[in-house]
């Protein structure tokens, strides 16, 4: 199967994933490493490790894709990618979704967002009107009808600026016209989590942030609710930059502890086994 028919039926197992966020080939190596069947590229991620730089609409088209392209081609597992707004108007967001699905990734996630977008969980963001968040969607699905070999995540975060059932409205409305699976972005409360569950058909995601608008509640209730995939897109950041800031601050001080590990482990994480393997094959 295809990477997007394994998302699909990923979708459609009745499951909740459990889906770690990646920013680079390497941390998206980690996770097929570490036994996830699927990962979630961030753009709040692919921001801070690319450009050193918050994740509010900062980074272009063209970075995003590259980056997608190496993550795609460093997993053998589907990834969802972060197709922000779709970086313009209808014609944009379908050279977008056509990008990613040539870049190798097995969905792209649009949104609503009024450009410059932002992390949903921050301050200042905004939303566009409907009729612009409707097109977005249908150029998406179009370009998938068109050929392109990927799924459409469709998020609105109308919830921040235009309430709960503003949001429920476009989620319904972006599934009628064709998405494959929908994201309403920062529910505050359980019951609102509930709500969007029982009142959107389709597969649905819900995003876990340490720290984030919305409740943290663990896999088996997100699944009770009716969620069929659970992204984490600070927990593996989060840890990354942690342990680097520790490493430097006892370098800075002339500490230099035993490794976090072994130099064969290293080298296992990297690709350095398969490497030699298919060296070796080619020697002879």
């Amino acid at each position: 199967m295809s990477k997007t028919q394994v998302l699909k039926a990923l979708l459609e197992s009745g499951k909740l994933n459990v889906t770690p966020c990646c920013w680079d080939a390497l941390s998206a190596r980690l996770i097929e490493q570490a036994g996830f069947p699927l990962a979630f590229m961030s753009g709040f991620g692919v921001s801070a490790a690319r450009l050193g730089q918050p994740d509010a609409g900062l980074i272009s088209y063209a970075e995003m894709v590259d980056q997608a392209r190496n993550i795609a081609s460093a997993t053998s597992m589907p990834v969802i990618g972060d197709g922000d707004t779709g970086y313009g108007n209808a014609l944009n967001v379908k050279r977008t979704v056509k990008g990613y699905a040539n870049a190798g990734m097995a969905c792209v996630m649009i949104e609503d967002q009024l450009a410059p977008k932002r992390c949903g969980h921050t301050k200042g963001k905004h939303v566009v009107d409907r009729d612009e968040a409707f097109m977005r969607i249908r150029a998406a699905v179009d370009a998938k009808n068109e050929g392109a070999d990927i799924l459409i995540l469709a998020r609105t975060d109308a919830r921040a600026e235009h309430g709960l059932d503003e949001a429920i409205e476009r989620a319904r409305t972006f599934r009628e016209i064709g998405a494959d699976m929908t994201f309403v972005e920062a529910p505050r409360t359980i019951d609102e989590m509930k709500r969007y569950c029982d009142e959107v058909d389709g597969p649905k995601m819900a995003n876990m942030l340490e720290g984030g608008l919305t409740p943290f509640l663990q896999p088996a209730e997100l699944q009770k609710l009716g969620f069929a995939i659970s992204t984490y897109p600070f927990t593996g950041l989060m840890s990354m930059i942690k342990a680097q800031q520790e490493a430097l601050a006892q370098m800075k001080q002339g500490i230099f502890p035993d490794p976090a590990m072994s130099f064969e482990d290293l080298q296992k994480a990297v690709g350095f086994d398969t490497y030699y393997e298919a060296e070796e094959r080619y020697r002879h």
